[in-house]
């Protein structure tokens, strides 16, 4: 019964340490001198690289969170020029679980008694990053990037996608010395 009950605390283990490896992770920065509270238009430039299904998911987020922060979109001309660049890259993730007595060097005082397995994993990893600009100034003022593992699921990437921008945008406008 202890090897399975060993078993069973490292497989738990590893799902939430698989969680935290792979939970969205969102970043904000801006610049201190911009006076956040004179912009109250944008107009977008342009998603790279183009896919229609999922630049229309991106502006559609992007669009909601602003509306809600009381800003307007405008075909052109806005306050602010907004340009997302979006990615995908394959990772790799290798787990080792140890069974049996010992489980590797030194553990519970046993050396060497038992079998390691390492299995490997590639997953998708999508990175989405918005940048704002003075229209005016041509300067940025605004960066936020979401990074999160995709899913073979369209409606959970999507769900996801919404997710990390509502976070980018949580602390949006950021309070700067000038506003």
């Amino acid at each position: 019964m202890k090897p399975i009950r060993r078993t069973a605390v490292c497989t738990v283990l590893f799902l939430v340490a698989l969680g935290a490896a792979f939970a969205q992770q969102v970043k904000t920065d801006f610049d201190h001198q911009a006076n956040f509270s004179q912009y109250k238009t944008y107009s977008w430039q342009e998603i790279k690289p183009a896919n229609s299904l999922w630049d229309a998911r991106i502006k559609k987020a992007v669009d909601a969170q602003l509306a809600a922060k009381g800003w307007t979109q405008v075909d052109s001309g806005g306050d602010v020029a907004i340009v997302a660049i979006k990615t995908t890259q394959t990772q790799r993730s290798l787990q080792t679980f140890y069974d049996g007595f010992g489980g590797g060097w030194g553990w519970r005082g046993f050396g060497g008694m038992g079998d390691a397995t390492t299995t490997e994993q590639d997953y998708k990893e999508g990175t989405l990053v918005v940048d704002m600009y003075d229209a005016k100034t041509k300067q940025l003022i605004w960066r936020g990037s979401a990074e999160d593992t995709l899913s073979n699921k369209a409606d959970k990437n999507e769900k996801n996608l919404e997710k990390g921008v509502a976070k980018m945008f949580k602390k949006f406008p950021p309070s700067s010395a000038k506003s």
